[in-house]
């Protein structure tokens, strides 16, 4: 039997449409004029949105391989930009996994275990995640400044700071493994452990498994996170060869000088290792989601 729809309903789906066709263009749009830009011959931010004369000097340049230079003779890149690239996917890959690690366990002894003291830990953990970590940069420079004089592995300069100070932002991600840990049935774990199986191998062998989706979506979150963070990466590195690629960056662009052309291109380099962890683990994100979000 055909639907029959009123006039008022269909207007509020052309509504929607329109409405998802202009976020869509929103979207896409600042990415087009980057890609624009990234391909255009000079440094020039404004212009065409389609490039008259397409180029790839920018490319070559963010690649480390010889580019034209204004005279035609060829030069090489003064910026190490796969090295700063490199770095960024090795801080954002070991503070992922360090971040993980921590949240899992201690998401896993909120949900599961009753102490003294738990509820205001978790109020504690609320109120943390409320401050941006920018009000922390003072201290972080002092904390890892007095650390490098005792471990100069673990000082100022070195990535192993860098991925101990993301390590500690792992309040919201304690939250929400805490809310999907609550969602799965307690009745499992009760029936491991009448089988003989230990809190750890409860742990690992039966609530690890059913947690994938929401693992894959604080690995990314965390892994994102670190990839674009600037504010504590650009005061806890300063030489050239240990720079990441967002604040490695900033050196295209300075007062006298703006290489808008090589920024667009490091700018969608920055972009490629986040897709490719998204297309990784798209198969359990739309589940992980959508069940952080249960209150638990």
């Amino acid at each position: 039997m055909a639907i029959v729809q009123s006039k008022s309903q269909r207007w509020r789906k052309l509504a929607a449409h329109l409405f998802l066709l202009t976020l869509c263009a929103a979207v896409v749009f600042p990415f087009l004029v980057v890609l624009s830009v990234s391909l255009r011959p000079g440094n020039f931010a404004s212009g065409s949105l389609i490039p008259q004369t397409l180029s790839l000097e920018h490319w070559r340049y963010v690649l480390g391989l010889p580019y034209a230079g204004p005279d035609g003779r060829l030069l090489e890149p003064d910026l190490p930009v796969l090295r700063w690239l490199w770095n960024s996917i090795k801080v954002a890959t070991i503070s992922g996994l360090v971040t993980l690690l921590f949240s899992t366990t201690a998401a896993y002894a909120l949900a599961r275990m009753r102490f003294a003291g738990r509820r205001a830990l978790l109020t504690a953990l609320m109120l943390m995640q409320m401050f941006p970590a920018v009000l922390a940069l003072v201290a972080i420079y002092a904390i890892f400044d007095r650390l490098g004089s005792v471990a100069p592995w673990l000082g100022l300069n070195t990535h192993a700071s860098l991925v101990l100070a993301y390590s500690g932002g792992i309040a919201m991600h304690v939250w929400t493994l805490k809310g999907y840990y609550d969602t799965l049935p307690q009745e499992v774990e009760e029936a491991a452990r009448v089988d003989g199986a230990s809190v750890w191998q409860t742990f690992w062998r039966v609530l690890l498994p059913m947690a994938l989706p929401i693992l894959a979506v604080v690995f990314l979150l965390a892994f994102i996170g670190a990839i674009i963070e600037y504010p504590v990466a650009s005061v806890l590195l300063t030489q050239q060869d240990q720079l990441t690629l967002a604040v490695g960056a900033k050196l295209f662009v300075h007062e006298h000088n703006f290489h808008w052309g090589d920024f667009a291109a490091a700018a969608i380099l920055s972009g490629l290792p986040i897709t490719a962890v998204f297309l990784l683990a798209q198969r359990w994100l739309i589940a992980g989601l959508a069940a952080g979000g249960v209150k638990g």
